[in-house]
């Protein structure tokens, strides 16, 4: 009898006929049999002989049976009934299926969103007002030398020529020479990306915790006064700008009370102190905004998860309030709040080009301003698309962690 229905010749699944097999394998494959034979209203037969050498793990979901079996690869003449070792796919696998499928499409999606960038990158750059040659060698520049600068640069071509040339070096790692400083594009940036991504990464180390905790707090103490003034006040930050948040404090902390310094470039932060003072008033302006858009889908994810049945139930059974959120809610919240915390820190960098500006720190958005000024076209075009990579990066591992984290998507 098959149960299992077509069956291989050398591929068939058997029960074997030893009482105690010697293979841990074995004897789960003649446990599994015995207990789908019994399911299946079939004769607990047994193979002739054990001829089987080679031993693999799969798995079996029915809406009748769901578990998994070892199974033995033995001849199908010697076994008394067989099935099929081409099991059907399990919901688990089908699931890791979705999921890889879901990756991928989101890793091409970004590939696709950074070649359409860098082809508006060019194209803005390309159609900027003034000629770069002629910016760069001055007003008081022969014609001939502006020509052949032109010819150096390759102005002269074609602009879907120019663009090619230049995406192949940007594949190869080549951004190009910047005509302003003349050294290489990747040498400048290299020297400036430190201090950017030590600001950033000082105002994600500042704002994720606040953030977090003013989002909880609000969701745990819904509608109370707490509430009402968090949701006031992170709603009035989010509508107010970087550059009124700077200046503001500029005026409050470095002019009036003269607490903090107005300006980072060359400041001495070899002391805890001096680093502080360095480095309060950026992180508080990146902070402002970030922290209110953090707090607030920090909150609305938490608030989600306390309305659901199980929670509703665990307050039935008398537990406590701050348990159910840090047993129960927050373990389940985890992947939006993460989601949520990758998309507000994608919004850092446009924070950071103001702020760097205001305070005039030595970073990559205040080297770009410096760029677009001097119309160098090299470096322009390389910070924008280390912003843009940046952007779609933090995008990026913010779609994956809702993925997941969310069965739903996943089952798509």
């Amino acid at each position: 009898m098959n149960p299992a229905g077509k069956t291989t010749s050398s591929t068939s699944c058997c029960c074997w006929p030893v009482a105690k097999p010697t293979t841990p394998s074995a004897a789960k494959c003649m446990a599994t049999c015995r207990l789908w034979s019994a399911r299946t209203a079939a004769s607990a037969s047994l193979c002739s002989s054990a001829t089987s050498t080679v031993w693999t793990s799969v798995s079996r979901a029915t809406p009748a049976t769901r578990w998994a079996a070892s199974w033995a690869t033995c001849s199908a003449s010697r076994c008394g009934w067989t099935r099929n070792c081409n099991a059907e796919p399990s919901r688990r696998t089908q699931m890791n299926s979705n999921t890889l499928w879901l990756i991928v499409q989101r890793f091409g999606a970004a590939i696709v969103t950074l070649l359409i960038v860098s082809i508006v990158v060019f194209a803005i750059t390309a159609v900027l007002p003034g000629d770069a040659a002629q910016q760069a060698l001055g007003q008081f520049a022969t014609p001939e030398q502006v020509a052949a600068l032109r010819i150096k640069l390759g102005l002269d071509q074609p602009g879907v020529v120019r663009y090619l040339h230049w995406l192949t070096n940007l594949l190869s790692g080549n951004l190009g020479e910047s005509v302003s400083n003349a050294m290489p594009v990747s040498e400048l940036i290299a020297g400036r990306f430190p201090k950017t991504l030590m600001l950033s990464a000082t105002t994600a180390l500042v704002s994720v915790p606040v953030a977090l905790a003013l989002g909880i707090g609000a969701a745990m103490y819904r509608g109370s006064r707490l509430d009402s003034a968090l949701n006031f006040i992170t709603l009035s930050l989010v509508a107010v700008p970087e550059f009124l948040v700077a200046t503001l404090a500029v005026l409050i902390f470095a002019v009036n009370l003269g607490w903090l310094s107005a300006l980072s470039y060359g400041a001495d932060v070899s002391s805890p102190w001096q680093f502080m003072r360095t480095y309060a008033l950026p992180v508080m302006t990146l902070c402002c905004v970030i922290v209110a858009q953090m707090a607030r889908m920090t909150r609305a994810a938490v608030i989600d998860q306390l309305d659901s049945a199980y929670v509703e139930m665990a307050r039935l059974k008398g537990v406590s309030p701050v348990r159910i959120v840090l047993r129960h809610a927050l373990p389940n919240a985890i992947g939006p709040i993460v989601n949520a915390v990758a998309l507000s820190l994608s919004y850092l960098l446009g924070g950071v080009v103001i702020v760097e500006t205001i305070f005039n720190y030595p970073g990559i958005a205040s080297l770009m301003v410096d760029a677009v000024t001097n119309r160098d076209m090299a470096l322009v075009q390389g910070c924008t698309m280390l912003f843009c990579s940046a952007y779609l990066g933090l995008v990026l591992m913010a779609d994956l962690c809702a993925i997941l984290s969310n069965p739903r998507l996943r089952n798509q």
